[in-house]
């Protein structure tokens, strides 16, 4: 298995050579070709139309074209050479949660590295939003993996949230919605426990781009042990709260919340047309990755490919 080691205290140097190596050498064979890694841009320039068959994006239809011959029909893009994809990662402090192999904030930092070497590729460029608290930088559209060190090591390294507060992850996608003017790869990495309101931005972002949501979870986010009575401190508030472990039934109580509550971010997730892949403290991420992308390649397996200039 490749769990995650905790990245904190060790070198920023150390850790971005050691990721570079992990995902070029582990992902990159299997995630191979331009637009065949996390996820491909659809691209930008309208192409031939035609009929319109089951599993097609309706996003696509043709609405000039259907009316005029009376049966659906779609318009496919012509794939861009070039990719530009951007990413928003979230780094609030209840990120810096972890009681398995890792935090989840290091998660999300390795999330942000594979995305940016596996999108890295000839004439591709990457930007990032990192958001904290009320605080967000933005880094630029780039590319080359000089770019792509810089952009990880500038994600590794912003300060810890403890006590910023929540993100406003609504108002951070709405951002990344803003900086991405060129329709590609949205990367929204977080572990979306924030106040409602980031599913419309989201909606908004996917009509237009392909969309990924990331989502990082440890798993005493889903379940706790029994360790009797415990004082849990919130991160973004400083505020601290009695949890008696040793009930069962309390226990019961949280598990079956804390499910309902994923299950409403998956949903969210679905209903707003992104992409979900899951990411766990306790889990091989790399496997999960590779995982996510065969499934993802499988449903798409039947859907014509986009025409594509000069290809043959």
């Amino acid at each position: 298995m490749s769990l995650l080691p905790p990245l904190a205290g060790r070198p920023p140097e150390v850790v971005l050579r050691s990721l570079e190596l992990t995902i070029t050498r582990r992902l990159d064979g299997l995630l191979h070709g331009q637009h065949q890694g996390l996820l491909p841009g659809s691209g930008t320039e309208a192409g031939e139309a035609r009929v319109y068959r089951a599993g097609d994006d309706v996003r696509l239809i043709d609405w000039n074209v259907t009316a005029r011959v009376q049966e659906p029909h779609v318009r496919m893009p012509v794939a861009d050479r070039e990719l530009e994809t951007w990413i928003l990662a979230d780094l609030s402090a209840s990120l810096e949660f972890g009681t398995a192999a890792c935090a989840k904030r290091d998660l999300a930092v390795a999330a942000v590295a594979a995305v940016g070497f596996l999108t890295a590729h000839a004439g591709n460029r990457t930007g990032a939003v990192l958001a904290r608290g009320e605080t967000s930088w933005t880094v630029p559209a780039g590319s080359g993996r000089d770019h792509v060190l810089a952009l990880v090591h500038r994600t590794l390294t912003t300060p810890q949230g403890d006590g910023t507060g929540p993100t406003d992850l609504a108002a951070a996608i709405a951002d990344v919605g803003r900086l991405a003017r060129r329709r590609g790869l949205v990367v929204v990495v977080s572990d979306f426990l924030a106040e409602p309101g980031w599913e419309g931005p989201l909606r908004a972002l996917a009509a237009r781009h392909d969309v990924l949501a990331v989502e990082v979870v440890d798993p005493r986010e889903l379940d706790l042990p029994d360790v009797g009575h415990l004082t849990v401190v919130d991160p973004e508030t400083g505020q601290t709260m009695d949890v008696p472990t040793g009930s069962r039934r309390f226990r019961a109580r949280y598990a079956a919340a804390a499910a309902e509550q994923r299950a409403a971010i998956a949903r969210a997730v679905r209903a707003a047309g992104a992409d979900h892949l899951v990411l766990r403290t306790d889990r091989d991420w790399l496997f999960d990755v590779v995982r996510f992308v065969g499934r993802r390649r499988r449903r798409r397996a039947g859907a014509p490919r986009p025409v594509e200039r000069g290809g043959p």
